[in-house]
């Protein structure tokens, strides 16, 4: 077959994998599987380059947290901290989702948004039970608020860890370029999200007020194991920090922190490994290797060219396409490797024209990062909290998500193109 043949192919292929997802009548780790190996067997990549295509860093990362979270479920910890959440916000669901929706976009810029919804995502499954509510909305406006969060930091989300590697900007740089919309963004949605879930979030006032007389204290069934918890995971997020200073990557030390924690507390591997979300796992490895092959074929680079060179090199006009194809390919498309593509290209085309580069960065940063927000796939984030979810039975499908998510996903586009042209375009 001709080099059209699987340029087609590729694409054929993963728009099916795309609508069978959206139709939501099959299994979407299947789906995702099921493509990923028709893109073997039909040879759009072989074997050796689907392998290549997973990132591993990521799957390691996430099955190193899976299981520290999975120790730590075991001590009592997340329903202490449902039950101290319920509290501060007097048990009012308004107040409830704000303060969820803030602290999960506060600790995703700190740790990473992956790690911030492993950590949060239980607590919040607490909570809604004890309170009789639908997890739902809380789990969508905490999966919106860990990628505006994650936007604002170096190591919040993946491809600010890129660009900022590939073109030497540090945690600082972030923090004071995209940390300074990434804060209103975070503190304007919350509002949005509650106003939006305004007639649904309603608690009894019984049941209110048997919540609110419960002692958190004596939801912590292991004190020891706790400490031995906190310890190793305090360690892991100081590794997380120090990524830079120690050059280790997230995932070994995530990794580390969980064989150490699961050799501590002396729980059995066996029964840890039964209870990582093995399914999302997989899912993800399916769009990898889906993804793979519209990067062997070359789909993704022909898109960011034709973008770059539509706009003739004006600064303005490049750095305005360039966020809002970020955004939107990135809502369909992981964002990991359309920021791997995007980084080369956008250097190419400041050393061919001269054009000062530095507004470019920012607009792939916010595009990439708000954009994985249009779908349940657009981000990791996003994968692992529909996991966690259904696997406490609460199902949330594509349709429900993107009817609330991609329209907010376009007004933070909105928010930071008028952001990005005061700061860097006048």
């Amino acid at each position: 077959m001709t080099e059209n043949t699987f340029y087609i192919l590729s694409i054929v292929i993963f728009v099916l994998v795309y609508i069978m997802i959206i139709w939501d009548k099959f299994d979407r780790t299947l789906i995702a599987l099921g493509g990923a190996m028709l893109m073997i067997i039909l040879r759009v990549l072989n074997q050796e380059e689907a392998f290549g295509a997973i990132d591993f860093n990521t799957i390691t990362l996430l099955i190193g947290m899976m299981m520290i979270v999975m120790v730590m479920r075991r001590t009592g910890i997340f329903e202490y901290l449902a039950i101290k959440v319920v509290k501060v916000s007097k048990a009012d669901p308004q107040r409830l989702i704000i303060l969820l929706f803030l602290v999960t976009g506060i600790l995703s810029a700190l740790l990473d948004n992956v790690t911030t919804i492993l950590l949060i995502i239980p607590v919040t499954l607490s909570v809604a039970k004890d309170l009789k509510l639908d997890p739902i909305p809380f789990i969508i406006a905490e999966i919106f608020a860990s990628n505006v969060g994650g936007t604002a930091t170096l190591i919040g989300d993946p491809p600010n860890i890129m660009i900022g590697s590939e073109v030497g900007l540090n945690f600082m740089d972030f923090l004071v370029n995209n940390g300074l919309i990434a804060l209103p963004l975070l503190v304007l949605m919350a509002f949005l999200f509650a106003l939006l879930y305004k007639k649904v979030l309603v608690a009894d006032e019984s049941v209110k007020e048997k919540v609110l007389s419960v002692n958190e204290n004596e939801a912590i069934h292991d004190p020891l194991l706790l400490k031995k918890s906190l310890i190793v995971f305090s360690f892991v997020i100081l590794g997380f920090l120090l990524n830079s200073v120690i050059h280790i990557d997230s995932s070994t030390i995530a990794f580390t922190g969980a064989v150490v924690l699961i050799f501590m507390s002396g729980i059995t591997i066996e029964e840890i490994l039964r209870e990582v979300e093995w399914k999302t796992i997989f899912f993800f490895i399916g769009l990898f290797i889906l993804v793979g092959g519209l990067e062997a074929t070359g789909v993704i680079q022909i898109l960011a060219g034709q973008v770059l060179s539509l706009t003739g090199g004006d600064v303005f006009l490049t750095t305005i396409a360039i966020l809002w194809v970020s955004a939107i390919a990135s809502a369909f498309v992981d964002n990991i490797p359309f920021v791997a593509t995007m980084i080369p290209m956008i250097l190419e085309m400041g050393q061919l024209s001269g054009m000062n580069l530095y507004p470019l960065w920012w607009a792939l940063s916010l595009g990439a990062c708000l954009g994985g927000n249009g779908t349940v796939i657009g981000a990791s984030a996003n994968v692992v909290a529909i996991g966690l979810a259904e696997g406490q039975g609460y199902r949330i499908t594509f349709g429900k998500y993107f009817r609330v998510a991609f329209p907010f996903m376009i007004l933070s586009i909105i928010v930071s193109m008028i952001y990005i042209v005061i700061r860097y375009l006048i």
